[in-house]
């Protein structure tokens, strides 16, 4: 698939774009265009690949190994956003966790329990991060007549909400100021085939001397060259139990219900989306009914239809874009379905049937599970997998009732780039991120938004050696 690169081009003052396949920048008078459509990795989208945008005053570099918010800083409550049916309760009356699926009644309100100031020092490990922070209450909201369905996938691609915009479009972060950039909760996080952590955008591609710009990191999914060397979900994204009736995860969603950053508050009601008179729901779904999920859009879909959340689940299929076998390169294993990955491989008459029991499609799913990631280096992939089948029961396109909610603490920590956090960048483009191990950025300070008498950007002797140097 061919994809349009644009970069963004400071001359004379002015701000232009230019197409990053071309060696030849537009002139100074050429209007400032709007980023083109290409795919964001989720599959069977088309959202911008690569939104190079100006560099509003050039003052600062992102401080290498940076780190997010602090989770426990504060008390948040996840409240409803207006308009919607809970209320908010001060969450300094709540010290302590409370179970979704036992004590939520109609009328109740959802907070986060009160904690300690301490810094949270994760692990990488959402088992033990989800200790860290504190345990919301959940209003039961079945019968709230907002009604949807999951599906699933995990493709491994550089998360559509890693790209940046400026005009917001297909729900993307908005660079064209620092103010509206951190309101959008930043960029998605994004990690390099090791799963350590990049930057979501760096200097532009064909930085020179005569004009700067950024660019965002590519996607392993789409224009990495090669493939390896580009961005990859990070593993830590996978779902995680806070207890036997919570969880929390990431989410495909529909540019006409969400845009990136946004959360959601679903329950499950026991039934499928399919389900009629000749097709009644499984005993996976009505184990699952109850149960309590809030989800963080990291990618927009444009297959998505409103209302439906498609889980990040590892084992829940590719797509049509599939950076896991980059990761995941041993052979013989096998990767079920397309769509619908493990379960809908196990759903086949060898192995437990269209209408097999909640036990078969457990065991079924864990063993692929294991066959899959159990002695790979990634083993987020495989608490993730087997999360699928013990806490959401290996449910098949369980349906919901949902709201939209401020979004827990521990998923925007999850979220959030600890690295780009500044629209200015000093970070020199990559091509190849599978060499990076972690530790300082390659950066320049060859270049500035204010040109010299020569009309140049960038000193051409100081940043090519800058750009001689490697990981």
């Amino acid at each position: 698939m061919k994809k349009l690169l644009l970069s963004s081009l400071i001359a004379a003052g002015a701000f232009s774009m230019f197409s990053a396949c071309s060696d030849d920048p537009v002139t100074a008078s050429s209007p400032i265009a709007a980023p083109t459509s290409s795919d964001s990795g989720y599959p069977g989208t088309s959202s911008s690949s690569s939104a190079f945008a100006p560099i509003p005053g050039y003052s600062s570099a992102i401080v290498p190994g940076s780190s997010g918010s602090n989770p426990l800083s504060s008390s948040s409550a996840i409240a409803p956003v207006p308009g919607s049916s809970s209320s908010v309760v001060n969450p300094s009356l709540s010290s302590s966790s409370v179970n979704p699926a036992s004590s939520a009644t109609p009328g109740s309100s959802a907070v986060e329990s009160s904690s300690s100031a301490e810094p949270a020092k994760t692990t990488g490990n959402p088992e033990e991060d989800i200790k860290l922070y504190p345990v919301p209450t959940l209003k039961n909201i079945l019968g709230n007549g907002t009604s949807g369905w999951n599906t699933r996938y995990w493709d491994a691609c550089k998360a559509h909400c890693s790209q940046t915009s400026l005009d917001g479009a297909e729900g993307k972060p908005v660079i064209t100021s620092q103010e509206e950039y951190e309101s959008r909760h930043y960029t998605a996080r994004v990690c390099n085939i090791h799963d350590i952590e990049i930057p979501t955008f760096t200097y532009s591609k064909g930085l020179e001397r005569y004009w700067i710009g950024i660019q965002n990191t590519p996607n392993a999914c789409q224009e990495a060259d090669p493939a390896s060397g580009g961005g990859f979900t990070c593993t830590d994204m996978a779902p995680v139990a806070v207890n036997d009736t919570l969880a929390y995860a990431f989410v495909a969603g529909s540019d006409a219900t969400t845009s990136c950053g946004k959360c959601f508050h679903l329950q499950y009601d026991g039934s499928f989306k399919d389900a009629d008179g000749n097709n009644a729901p499984k005993g996976t779904h009505k184990a699952l009914k109850g149960k309590h999920i809030i989800v963080m859009a990291s990618n927009i879909g444009h297959d998505v239809k409103p209302g439906q959340f498609d889980l990040m689940v590892p084992g829940g299929g590719p797509g049509i874009f599939n950076a896991l076998q980059l990761q995941i390169t041993k052979p013989g294993i096998e990767w079920g379905a397309t769509y619908g990955g493990f379960l809908t491989y196990c759903q086949n008459g060898e192995k437990c049937g269209y209408d097999g029991t909640l036990e078969c499609y457990q065991s079924c799913v864990n063993e692929m599970c294991d066959a899959a990631f159990g002695d790979s280096n990634y083993p987020n992939l495989l608490r993730g997998c087997h999360w699928f089948a013990d806490w959401f029961m290996a449910a098949d396109n369980p349906t919901y009732q949902w709201e939209e909610v401020e979004c827990p603490q521990y998923l925007v920590d999850k979220y959030e780039t600890t690295i780009s956090r500044s629209i200015e960048t000093k970070i020199l483009f990559q091509s190849d991120w599978s060499k990076y191990k972690g530790g300082e950025f390659i950066t320049t300070d060859a270049c500035s938004s204010t040109p010299n008498d020569q009309h140049e950007y960038c000193d051409p002797d100081q940043l090519a050696a800058d750009k001689a140097k490697t990981y």
